[in-house]
């Protein structure tokens, strides 16, 4: 588990139709990430969005029916722990933004037995 103190947030910029080496990209950074250790990662896909390419896309849009939306990616993590696999990072994402900045955990907390399901 992470401790409070300085830690960098790396966030992914990525559409959720873009294709990776084994499968759509955002699966494979998943996979890479937990691979390699990574705490937690978090994706968030957007209602609308547009990026490099300046096409707006929304929920439900012709043909592609929402299928090419915006997706965040991010996680927390120690300097050095980004540091041993941003390269290889950076390498996965063959269509999208990679973004890094410092930021500060204040507290982590887990509990056991407290999940309703």
């Amino acid at each position: 588990m992470l401790q409070a103190g300085q830690a960098v947030k790396v966030t992914v910029h990525l559409n959720q139709d873009t294709g990776g080496a084994t499968g759509f990209l955002l699966d494979d950074l998943f996979k890479f990430l937990r691979a390699n250790g990574v705490e937690g990662a978090t994706a968030f896909r957007a209602y609308a969005g547009f990026g490099a390419h300046h096409q707006l896309h929304t929920t439900g849009a012709g043909d592609v029916a929402g299928l090419h939306l915006p997706v965040i990616l991010y996680f927390i993590e120690t300097r050095e722990k980004v540091d041993s696999i941003l390269t290889e990072l950076l390498s996965l994402v063959t269509d999208g933004l990679v973004e890094a900045q410092p930021t500060e955990i204040l507290k982590t907390a887990t509990s056991v037995g407290r999940v309703i399901v």
